[in-house]
């Protein structure tokens, strides 16, 4: 028996399987522990279920390495109905910004948007208007005061005044509202331009520029003042200013100027160039409405032309005929049925109804052509159906 022997005898003899078990044990350690929570853990870390401490920024530094984060089935589940939580927020957000639960959650904001969305308010308050006008005009004097009198007519010019000058209101303010800003755009760019190429970087170029006049744009310079100095890039400082103004000039300069710069380009030349284009675009539409203005003034003039002809035509040629007619059937058949029975009345009514429709329409050519868009025709549609009605109602 060698010495190697020996030392076998002495040692004890491991019985099968004990390697196993060993390994079974170390398994149900390292389980243990990592199903128990460190007392010094983060909140995170003790909902997790980790053991190791968050070794901190510090402890990177020092080459300690950050623990790594093991979900148990009933952690992950938590985790999904949190994540489907948020997303159902975020859809229910989404839905109050748009459709009709934006007009319940914020119907006056909604209403001033635009022009066109007055009508949300104006369309059935009008319909509303004639309905109930109608039904006690019916009650009261019966079905024959629609043929027999103007009072149809009074309600239904009415109720096409509420539905239609709200809007001519609300578009002749918004169209003023951006012509204010769009004349001030070129002096905005090209003072943004000098100052950068005296040597300012872009923020401070932006807060010099803020403290001047600039009319109706003055506001919304600052603001993105306040957001430069948020150390807010120039690019997304520029598009939310872009969006704030929401004019069709300033989203085609401001995005010129956006694309250019993140493009790398020269910010003073790009600023130049959208000063210059900003103004072009104004003295073309300056001097297109300048010469389309004759043509307004035509369709204006037409349509008074009209209305005087008719008044003429009703208040002596119709009048005189009405009344020969009466004393020719006074007189006898003969004569009676050479000069017929003329119903004033009726072709007053009848040329009135000419003039209140040719007063409507005029309106909304005089628009198109003066300003490029029927909308805009609204206001002098409202006025000239105000006119008709006035002359043939009060003075005819």
């Amino acid at each position: 028996m060698g010495l190697g022997d020996s030392f076998k005898n002495i040692l004890p003899k491991k019985e099968p399987g004990s390697g196993g078990k060993d390994q079974r044990a170390k398994e149900l350690t390292t389980k243990k522990l990592t199903t128990q929570t460190a007392p010094d853990a983060s909140p995170i870390i003790q909902k997790a279920g980790i053991t190791a401490k968050d070794p901190g920024f510090w402890g990177i530094l020092k080459g300690e390495k950050p623990y790594s984060v093991d979900l148990g089935p009933g952690e992950i589940g938590r985790f999904a109905k949190e994540q489907i939580e948020i997303s159902t927020k975020l859809e229910k957000h989404k839905a109050e910004r748009s459709g009709w639960m934006r007009i319940l959650k914020h119907p006056a904001k909604v209403l001033l948007e635009k022009p066109l969305n007055i009508l949300i308010v104006t369309a059935p308050l009008a319909i509303i208007v004639f309905v109930l006008g109608m039904a006690f005009i019916i009650r009261d004097y019966g079905m024959s005061v629609i043929f027999t009198t103007t009072l149809l007519d009074d309600i239904l010019i009415l109720s096409i005044l509420i539905a239609i000058v709200p809007v001519a209101f609300m578009d002749f303010r918004e169209n003023r509202r951006m012509k204010n800003l769009e004349e001030a755009l070129p002096n905005f760019f090209r003072d943004l331009a000098g100052m950068n190429d005296s040597g300012m970087t872009l923020p401070n170029a932006i807060h010099l520029v803020a403290q001047g006049e600039y009319s109706t744009l003055t506001p919304f310079i600052r603001r993105l003042d306040n957001e430069m100095s948020w150390n807010t890039t120039f690019i997304e400082a520029i598009q939310r200013f872009r969006t704030r103004l929401g004019t069709p000039l300033s989203d085609r300069s401001i995005d010129l100027i956006a694309k250019a710069s993140k493009a790398g380009g020269d910010v003073s030349e790009v600023l130049r160039a959208a000063a210059r284009d900003t103004y072009e675009v104004l003295a073309l539409r300056s001097e297109r409405s300048n010469n389309m203005l004759i043509y307004v003034i035509i369709v204006l003039i037409s349509f008074l032309v009209f209305v005087f002809v008719i008044f003429i035509l009703v208040s002596t040629f119709l009048t005189t005929m009405a009344t020969a007619g009466s004393a020719a059937s006074a007189a006898g058949a003969g004569a009676a049925a050479f000069i017929g029975n003329i119903d004033l009345f009726f072709y007053t009514r009848l040329f009135s109804h000419a003039a209140m429709i040719q007063g409507v329409c005029s309106g909304l050519v005089a628009g198109q052509m003066g300003e490029g868009r029927v909308v805009a025709g609204l206001k002098y549609s409202s006025i000239m159906l105000i006119i008709a009605w006035v002359i043939f109602r009060f003075m005819i």
